[in-house]
């Protein structure tokens, strides 16, 4: 035997000696190294040929920076993380300021990239461009191009020359030591009603945010499949986004596949490992826009506002653009939905009880629309005299009674009794329902119509190119009822799923708890 090999031997035993404190410190030790070798995060989104034009069209941010680079050119390593220093300002869900810039990076010694860079003139590495986001889109750039809103970035080899660029353009005086929420000049909601239009970023980020809850809590149980699918064919017909409707699609068409009634357990029952059933990350609200926005609903602190109110602003926008004969199946999805999936204890006791204390049914978008209304006030009621008491509230954007008078003077009976509480307003509920049909409605989608993300239902292309990505399209019973009955987006899926279900052989029915 070598000397090598016996001194080998005797480090493995040496290692493998049962000692805690030598376990403890081995553990250290490769924690340790782990750390260190642990690299930062990247802020910057990294584009290519096929998703460039998506997520440029596609941010909420109005204003992007690309840079070119080559992964083997020593310069370009070097200067990533000057350029992270100021991603980080804008991109990703810690964003300082996000929603302003958009932070990109295309990697030109990839082959697949090759065109995309000869259409924006590359001639050295790293090379970077400045323009409103849209512009970049299906755009290029020339040397001699006189009028292009592209420019060309000539002075930003250091974080601090770049982010000085950058704030020249925008008028703005951002640092690189800016922390979250700090010196953030947030718009009041009150004062600019067009600012819904940009909640429409909030919408998808709540609906991928509260499927990402229920499918790393594993909280889809048998007696809550159905609800949920329930909650999928609502999201499919009204979302106000078109990605989220068709990424609802998506996941409803293939519901059996990705979450097979035979692994679920009840919630009685042991906890069931049913995470390959379930996507864990499926993005319903699409993979290629960043995440991590809150633009109508962020708060002046990081524990206010954001998700829940981009929740509250999905369930008014889906009130006022369901049909009369949709009002009861929306009510109930919601009801469900709530109680079955949020995972705030009292609101969801709270809201339930709500739901559980209408004795008739709605029978009218405008009463099921007014009767959310009502109760989102009374949640807001609520919360206004804890948050009070304890000083928990955001101090930029307390609680309050809505719509405030600023947004709709009309919605105030002339009459009406001073007073704070909702029980002593005199609404004129005509004016109020007219204002949320306008505010959630036609307003908050008002920005993706601009940027024309909203050209087509998901009945048109959206769909077909959905159903031809899709190999085994199985749609519970009780899902294909509800989508036949749900409203006319639904049809042209609903005749798909039953001509694939001629082609298929007989199976036996799920069973689903109403």
């Amino acid at each position: 035997m070598s000397v090598s090999q016996i001194c080998m031997i005797l480090l493995m035993c040496t290692l493998l000696l049962p000692s805690s404190k030598a376990a403890s410190g081995s553990r250290s030790i490769l924690r340790a190294i782990g750390d260190e070798n642990k690299s930062p995060p990247d802020f910057a989104v990294e584009l290519n040929v096929t998703n460039f034009d998506t997520v440029l069209r596609d941010t909420p941010a109005s204003f992007a920076v690309v840079e070119f680079f080559a992964h083997w050119c020593p310069a370009c390593r070097n200067y990533k993380p000057h350029y992270e220093k100021v991603a980080r300002l804008f991109n990703g869900p810690d964003a300082v300021h996000p929603g302003i810039v958009l932070m990109t990076r295309v990697d030109c010694a990839l082959k697949a990239n090759s065109k995309l860079c000869d259409k924006f003139s590359v001639s050295h590495y790293p090379m970077l461009f400045w323009g409103p986001s849209s512009k970049f889109v299906s755009g290029g750039w020339e040397p001699k191009e006189a009028k292009s809103e592209i420019s060309l970035i000539d002075d930003g080899r250091t974080a601090e020359r770049l982010l000085n660029w950058i704030n020249k353009q925008l008028g703005s005086s951002y640092g690189l030591d800016d922390e979250k929420f700090e010196n953030e000049n947030l718009s009041s909601n009150i004062s600019d009603p067009g600012q819904i239009a940009r909640a429409v970023y909030d919408v998808e980020e709540a609906t991928s945010t509260a499927f990402e809850i229920i499918f790393q809590l594993k909280m889809v149980k048998l007696e809550t499949r159905a609800s949920l699918i329930k909650f999928l064919q609502l999201l499919v017909a009204h979302h106000p986004s078109k990605r989220c409707r068709k990424g609802s699609a998506e996941v409803l068409v293939n519901f059996d596949e990705l979450c097979p009634p035979g692994i679920l357990r009840t919630s009685k029952e042991e906890h069931a490992d049913n995470s390959k059933g379930i996507l864990m990350n499926y993005p319903i609200c699409g993979k290629e826009v960043p995440r991590g926005y809150w633009m109508f609903c962020r708060g002046s602190r990081n524990d206010t506002r954001g998700f829940s109110c981009g929740l509250w602003v999905l369930f008014h926008s889906l009130s006022v653009q369901i049909e009369d004969g949709e009002s009861q199946f929306i009510f109930t999805s919601i009801c469900e939905f709530i109680h079955n999936f949020f995972i705030c204890e009292e609101c969801r006791q709270h809201f339930y009880r709500m739901c559980s204390s209408v004795s008739h049914p709605l029978n009218s978008s405008r009463e099921f629309a007014l009767w959310l209304w009502n109760t989102h006030n009374k949640v807001n009621e609520r919360l206004m005299k804890e948050e009070s008491s304890l000083g928990t509230g955001d101090p930029k954007f307390p609680k309050i009674i809505w719509p405030p008078k600023q947004l709709c003077s009309t919605c105030y009976r002339s009459r009406s009794r001073r007073g704070s509480g909702l029980s002593q307003i005199d609404w004129d509920e005509d004016e109020v329902y007219k204002f949320l049909t306008t505010y959630y409605g036609k307003t908050l989608t008002s920005l993706y119509k601009d940027k024309g993300s909203v050209e087509k239902e998901v009945t048109d292309g959206a769909l077909e190119e959905l159903v031809a990505s899709t190999n085994a399209v199985v749609v519970p019973v009780g899902a294909a009822l509800a989508i036949a009955f749900a409203s006319c987006a639904f049809g042209a899926l609903a005749c798909y799923w039953r001509s694939q279900q001629k082609s298929r052989k007989p199976r036996r029915k799920p069973e689903l708890d109403s």
